[in-house]
């Protein structure tokens, strides 16, 4: 069975950022209306699937278990409007903190697919098969984008957390939108969805 997803970034698209990494579970806050085109995304029928770097558990500021927790949180806070996400991952790698349990995750940090392939399989296991051309990587960061159009997805850009722009533009790696936020990046995917359906009924 074919399915539409959203592949996307936690921190800065998803939940605010911080200038370190995110240790704590009182950190956790959701970006304004997150949650609600999050929901109408999953009601459109879209897997929604977290691909996130934490290289903080490589430097040793936080631990996996602590990452865990956070997941957790966010998860109870998305489900409390039908918006939890279906697939999570995350990759512990940091290249500057090398350390020998997490050179497997080394394809797994993005701007590498590594993630986006293992949700591929994780799905396929389920009997689905991504619509690559149909589905979207959102997140906040150059890498983001780098990391969708390598994996053959579309990209979206938004501009809470770091919204690298011109970084993007200096390596060309330029998203199909630059959104205020994960609220209006999902209002775009599903006017493109809706077209869709029409055009295919």
């Amino acid at each position: 069975m074919l399915v539409k997803a959203l592949f996307l970034d936690r921190d800065g698209t998803i939940i605010h950022d911080s200038s370190e990494s995110i240790v704590a579970l009182d950190q956790v806050r959701l970006i304004d209306r997150a949650d609600d085109a999050l929901a109408l995304a999953k009601r459109a029928g879209f897997k929604l699937i977290m691909i996130s770097n934490q290289g903080g558990i490589a430097k040793g500021v936080v631990t996996k278990e602590r990452v865990d927790e956070i997941n957790a949180l966010l998860q109870s806070i998305l489900a409390t409007k039908n918006a939890s996400l279906d697939l999570l991952y995350y990759a512990p790698y940091h290249p500057k903190y090398p350390k020998p349990e997490y050179d497997a995750f080394k394809s797994w940090r993005k701007p590498e697919t590594g993630m986006i392939r293992q949700a591929q399989r994780d799905l396929a296991a389920q009997g689905l098969e991504i619509d690559f051309a149909n589905s979207f990587f959102i997140g906040d960061k150059q890498i983001d984008v780098e990391c969708g159009l390598r994996a053959g997805l579309r990209s979206i850009l938004v501009k809470t957390g770091y919204g690298e722009e011109e970084i993007c533009k200096e390596k060309h790696t330029l998203p199909e939108l630059v959104a205020n936020d994960l609220c209006d990046a999902i209002d775009y995917v599903l006017k493109i969805n809706r077209a869709n359906v029409v055009r295919h009924a």
